[in-house]
């Protein structure tokens, strides 16, 4: 028997980003129309949110009034020109502050100069109505700072939205805009898509050009947070584009990700990994997980259970993280250190005691799972785990209340080893807990596979929401 189709919305604030092109394709909606209803969302949610560090309504405004004009005249610029867009506050934007959630930076310009992300989202015609909240320097995995305060989870406030890309997913959830832009260098894209009920891509090391570089090197991703897979491609697809600043960004790919996300991946394998080995899970949400796994191999994947086989590489994690926010935070005027989250002071002081030797060391741990990985994947096209095992707690603390775990990485085993290795991880919504809140599915595939891991995520995607 044949689902029922959904019903289209017909706020613009609650469509995708490919339903707004359509409808401005079609002459039913204009860009302006649809920027007006997301500054309006803005307006009526952001102050029980707080996802917005900074918007923009005159300058939106006029971008999408020059949007108008192009598809009026048959001369549109880009793929998702008109779509209405917000980017974390990590990305150098040209004249809006980058204060990347710091008391240390001053919002006093001049800001010259669009990063990669921002100028391929500008050249594609898309409206960039404000920046993204972020904890300092993007240092952990909930968003909160002592610049910006906290930033809560749209489908309950009283919980964290998760980090360090809180911002942008709280905003994507809360219909504050169709798509954002955020970081990832320990699953900073994936955890706050799971906590918030949406999708999140951490693609190739590389695949996003960055500038300037990362503190966190090669841990550190750029990536979209939709609420589809289909816009994640699109919104990929903009941002791959080359730029000369990043020397470490890969060559430009020969086919489309939106094109390549449509092929058939029946029969692609996968291995289940409910623990990775050594992970506890909340028993909710590895029932979620579990359940989803099962839908989508009665639906055509071939999904078997089995780890990795790596151990828990937590402790080089720490040292490259401690190592990058170290070296980035010297770069700060007098008084940084007083004024910073006291969580990332510690890190920050953890961070001085390293030696290039602890960090190489650090770094041939990152290669050693990365080997392991690169193995497993001659007998597994992907990797299913959950994003993260617990589902969103309380807004304001970095583990959870009345827990015994003194730092972030604790809780999120399950995203930090693959920017260790730099693979393609999706996370994308699974269910959800008895109370209500959101559970992830990641979705993991070799280096350089992205097509692949968005194709299957928009097939996994739409088994989930038909059962």
């Amino acid at each position: 028997m044949n689902q029922p189709e959904t019903p289209r919305p017909t706020d613009p604030a609650a469509m995708t980003a490919v339903e707004l092109v359509s409808a401005y394709a079609a002459g039913t909606l204009s860009p302006v129309e649809a920027t007006e209803a997301v500054l309006a969302a803005i307006s009526a949610r952001d102050d029980a949110v707080n996802a917005y560090c900074l918007v923009d309504p005159d300058r939106a405004l006029v971008q999408a009034k020059d949007s108008e004009a192009r598809w009026q005249s048959g001369h549109v610029r880009g793929l998702l020109d008109g779509v209405p867009i917000s980017i974390k506050d990590i990305f150098l934007t040209e004249d809006w502050p980058t204060r990347r959630g710091s008391r240390s930076i001053g919002a006093d310009g001049p800001w010259p100069v669009d990063s990669p992300v921002a100028a391929r989202v500008r050249e594609d015609g898309m409206v960039m109505v404000g920046k993204t909240t972020t904890p300092e320097i993007a240092w952990k995995a909930v968003t909160d700072s002592p610049l910006t305060g906290i930033t809560r989870n749209p489908v309950d406030p009283g919980r964290t939205a998760g980090g360090s890309s809180g911002g942008s997913a709280a905003a994507v959830a809360a219909g504050m805009g169709p798509v954002s832009v955020g970081t990832d260098g320990g699953g900073s894209i994936r955890i706050p898509a799971a906590f918030c009920g949406i999708v999140g891509f951490k693609p190739t090391h590389g695949r996003i050009p960055l500038y300037p570089a990362s503190p966190f090197g090669p841990l550190a991703h750029a990536g979209p947070l939709t609420r589809t897979v289909e816009d994640a491609a699109l919104l990929l697809d903009i941002l791959a584009l080359p730029d000369p600043r990043d020397p470490t960004a890969l060559a430009p790919t020969l086919t489309t990700f939106r094109g390549e996300m449509q092929r058939d991946v029946r029969g692609v394998t996968a291995a289940y990994s409910p623990t990775l080995g050594y992970v506890r899970n909340d028993p909710e949400v590895e029932a979620v997980v579990t359940a989803a796994v099962g839908a989508l191999d009665t639906a055509g994947l071939r999904i078997s259970v089995a780890d990795p086989g790596f151990d828990d590489p937590r402790a080089a994690f720490d040292v490259m993280w401690a190592a990058g926010a170290a070296a980035m935070l010297a770069t700060f005027p007098p008084g940084a250190r007083e004024n910073a989250d006291p969580g990332l002071r510690r890190v920050w002081e953890y961070g001085e005691t390293l030696s290039a030797v602890d960090y190489l060391d650090a770094r041939n741990t990152a290669a050693q799972v990365a080997i392991t990985m690169g193995t497993f994947h001659t007998a597994y096209d992907l990797l299913i785990t959950p994003t993260v095992p617990i589902p969103a707690f309380a807004a304001g603390y970095d583990v959870p209340p009345g827990s015994d775990m003194s730092g972030w990485p604790e809780w999120t085993p399950f995203t930090y080893p693959f920017n260790l290795t730099q693979q393609p991880a999706l996370s994308i919504p699974a269910g959800y807990t008895s109370d209500g809140m959101p559970v992830g599915l990641q979705i993991i595939g070799p280096r350089h596979s992205d097509d692949l891991v968005l194709a299957v995520g928009r097939y996994a995607e739409a088994v989930l929401a038909a059962r």
